[in-house]
């Protein structure tokens, strides 16, 4: 498989350094990048309608392998008319394979080279994933985009060491991942095939990060995922790495950072070459009070000092809880009485706030 190159249907411009804005062109509609994605894990963004998120900005959603495997299950998913018309979110959604489950879920599961076996805390069951399963689960899901089943470890002091292993075992299950997706697409055009995006591992090694970014550009891939950072190490390594990669990636295919939501980090990233990403942060931060304001500063808004607060949480923003004018001391309120409609308005806000940066580089 080496060698081939398969079509990306992705087309950029590059522009002052490193970043660059392009078009990406999937089954369910085009996508302008740069690009942040929410997390709709379960099939929804946490307590945020889909007709409210994209009435954001957002063109993506990411929804998760793992999760809807284990409920309610592809199968039912699929009766109930796919992912799209399940979760009523009809632009693009792309599903990631389960890999970060392998890290997230590190005290429940057993790594194997054929696979990964999950114990469900719920019911304690065994669930297997392999990478066969995965692309499987993902087809069936009828994602538009794919990303290959990985081994994803922490990059804490104390998963440092599995770094090697990780990073060989992601290739050789990229190839399976690979060969299951073209098994599973031989038959369909080129323009209603979904895409896959193959996952560069190596932890804080620039070696061996070059070289698993040489392995997955050499095999027919739709885009590139960069895995393995934002699980333990600092910022300024997370930085570091993506600032050493940012010349070798090929300029023909997509690049996806997975897991980055801080306003300072998407710049970063996307003035190092990044196209896409996406993190449950916005979401999750808005459900506890914290807001994104002007100048990448938070403010939480349960504090006391915004109980007779009457300005909307950021005069300068342009979503539709700012327009709509909902004072801070009426969201702490909120907040405070455990009302849920708090967390969805801070998230339309969050939500507008990283796709605003997003679309700045897009101008």
């Amino acid at each position: 498989m080496a060698g081939q190159k398969r079509l990306t249907h992705f087309s950029h411009k590059q522009n002052k350094n490193f970043t660059r804005t392009g078009m990406l062109k999937t089954r369910a509609g085009d996508i302008l990048t740069p690009t942040f994605m929410p997390d709709g894990t379960r099939g929804a963004v946490k307590s945020v309608k889909p007709e409210d998120v994209a009435g954001t900005g957002v063109q993506m959603i990411l929804c998760n392998t793992y999760h809807l495997h284990l409920q309610p299950g592809e199968d039912v998913i699929a009766k109930l008319g796919g992912l799209h018309e399940f979760s009523k979110w009809h632009g693009p959604i792309l599903t990631d394979s389960g890999g970060f489950q392998v890290f997230s879920l590190a005290k429940i599961r057993k790594i194997t080279e054929e696979g990964v076996t999950f114990k469900d805390p719920k019911t304690g069951d065994e669930v297997f994933l392999s990478p066969e399963i995965s692309i499987q689960t993902q087809f069936k899901l009828g994602a538009d985009i794919f990303v290959a089943f990985d081994h994803l470890t922490g990059l804490d002091e104390k998963e440092r060491g599995r770094t090697l292993e990780a990073f060989e075992r992601t290739h050789r299950w990229l190839e399976r991942s690979l060969a299951e997706f073209q098994k599973l697409t031989k038959n369909m055009s080129d323009d209603e095939r979904p895409l896959l995006f193959g996952v560069v591992q190596g932890g804080l090694s620039e070696e061996l990060r070059k070289k698993s970014l040489e392995f997955v550009q050499a095999l027919p891939v739709d885009g590139i995922a960069i895995g393995g950072l934002s699980v333990g190490e600092t910022r300024e390594e997370m930085h570091h790495m993506l600032d050493y990669l940012a010349p070798f990636y090929d300029p023909d295919r997509p690049r996806f950072l997975l897991g980055v939501g801080e306003p300072v980090d998407m710049r970063f990233a996307i003035e190092h070459g990044i196209d896409m990403l996406d993190c449950v942060l916005p979401t999750r931060n808005a459900r506890h009070g914290t807001a994104w304001i002007t100048g990448d500063k938070t403010i939480h808004l349960t504090n006391a000092q915004f109980i007779a607060d009457r300005q909307v949480i950021d005069p300068g923003c342009d979503c539709a809880t700012c327009q709509s004018g909902y004072s801070r001391g009426f969201l702490r309120h909120q907040f405070k009485s455990n009302e849920p409609l708090a967390g969805s308005l801070v998230s339309v806000h969050n939500l507008r706030y990283l796709t605003r940066i997003a679309e700045s580089y897009r101008q």
